[in-house]
């Protein structure tokens, strides 16, 4: 590092003084500069095979469901048990990111999360694919907590909800594809097939994720210690912004989570009785949620924060009451409002999240991971139980009460930030 980057001088005792940093000077990447495409595709191409492998079997509860004997409850853990299983390891592995490094631990967990992913289709029961997707989901854990960090790290703080957005717009690409195909492979080939497609599809876009990731230029390795680790979590979870931030993540996926566990029931139902080829078609929706999460950006820029959520969770309870009705475009149009107030929902409290945190941003990014696809799998179970009782209708009552949890929590943040300001003193003049 040269003297100028330090604040030192050049000799001892010398009087020069050295300027401050211009912004200029600031090396991280920003849209249009030097590896930003490469990393935004990097990123893309990860989050899509994160959503495509984590999701992987959600379309196809209804066919594993006749194949393998079980109830839609029963068959919906092959999808909890994937998500659970992020959700209980993304924080050890966001640690172990911050001592070896946010790529390598991202390449690790892609590569093991294809391996097993190519195992998954050999699964011979129920019990046997449930605990294939509870260690996928786990090995699936190093790579959203890390990627958010690395973009904190190597994207100057302008560009950040816009990088973020990018990496959840992959997200969404990754579900949308991954349903798509699993759908046309298992009405022709049989859900196991499907699965095994996805899994090819995964390697791909793991080899090119690490053939175009740039190598990091602001990582500092952290500790492992116990002592270190328990304290940097202790301080995320005491700031009340955090807080607030991993229960609207948890909220919006309970609802995300519970309405793309159930739909494929409800269509290859009466009244509609579509084959599983057109209801995979179906996820084709997410393409919206890939243009509202990469718009997020500019949301956060009109609306501020706390407007853009009232604005997601309108659009998300908008379309969870537009689903409701018996016309099958009507229901569709339903899946686009939640799908765009969703992913707008999730870009805007995970890149708040990321900008909060000043140290520790890994585990910060973990804690939001680990809230967030523990509301996944709570979505998937307590949709698919609600939909086994009461239809299509208890799946939606699941639904709205998580908005109106993600509404109630941003209102108490708004009336905090604005008890904060009348609180701050004066400036004399």
């Amino acid at each position: 590092m040269n003297p100028a980057s330090t604040g030192a001088s050049t000799a001892v005792g010398a009087a020069v003084p050295v300027p401050a940093p211009s912004p200029s000077a600031d090396s991280r990447m920003t849209p249009g500069g030097p590896g930003y495409r490469r990393m935004s595709l990097a990123l893309f191409l990860a989050g899509v095979a994160t959503f495509a492998l984590l999701y992987s079997t959600q379309a196809l509860l209804p066919l594993i469901s006749d194949d393998l004997g079980v109830t839609a409850g029963a068959a919906s853990w092959t999808v909890a048990a994937a998500t659970g299983g992020l959700a209980l390891f993304v924080l050890p592995m966001s640690a172990l990111s911050e001592r070896y490094g946010r790529r390598t631990v991202m390449t690790a967990s892609l590569a093991v999360a294809v391996g097993v992913g190519l195992l998954v289709p050999l699964a011979p029961s129920l019990g046997a694919l449930v605990v294939l997707r509870a260690v996928q989901g786990a090995a699936l854990a190093g790579l959203p907590a890390s990627a958010t960090a690395y973009l904190a790290e190597e994207v100057r703080p302008r560009a950040l909800v816009t990088a973020i957005g990018l990496f959840v717009a992959g997200n969404s690409v990754g579900g949308m594809s991954g349903r798509v195909i699993t759908g046309w492979a298992a009405q022709a080939f049989g859900w196991r097939v499907a699965v095994g497609v996805i899994g090819v599809l995964a390697v791909v876009c793991a080899v090119a994720f690490r053939a175009l990731l740039p190598t990091p230029r602001h990582f500092t390795p952290g500790s492992l210690r116990p002592r270190v680790l328990t304290g940097t979590v202790r301080a995320h979870l005491a700031n009340p912004l955090l807080r607030r931030l991993y229960a609207i993540g948890a909220l919006f996926m309970t609802v995300f989570g519970g309405v793309y566990t159930v739909i494929g029931y409800r269509l290859t139902q009466e009244p509609f009785g579509l084959p599983q080829g057109i209801v995979g078609s179906i996820f084709l929706v997410y393409l919206v949620g890939t243009v509202s999460a990469s718009t997020s950006g500019r949301l956060v820029g009109r609306l501020g924060r706390r407007g853009a959520l009232y604005l997601a969770g309108g659009t998300t309870a908008a379309g969870l009451l537009l689903s409701l009705a018996g016309s099958l475009v009507l229901v569709l149009a339903g899946l686009v409002l939640i799908t765009a107030g969703f992913f707008a929902g999730h870009a805007v409290a995970s890149s708040a999240v990321s900008r909060t945190a000043t140290t520790g941003r890994a585990q910060a990014a973990a804690l939001y991971q680990s809230a967030y696809y523990v509301g996944s799998s709570a979505g998937s179970t307590l949709g698919a139980l609600a939909f086994h009782s009461t239809g299509w209708a208890g799946t939606v009552g699941v639904g709205l009460l998580a908005v109106l949890g993600v509404v109630t929590i941003t209102v108490l943040g708004t009336r905090a930030a604005r008890t904060a300001a009348r609180r701050e003193p004066v400036p004399a003049h």
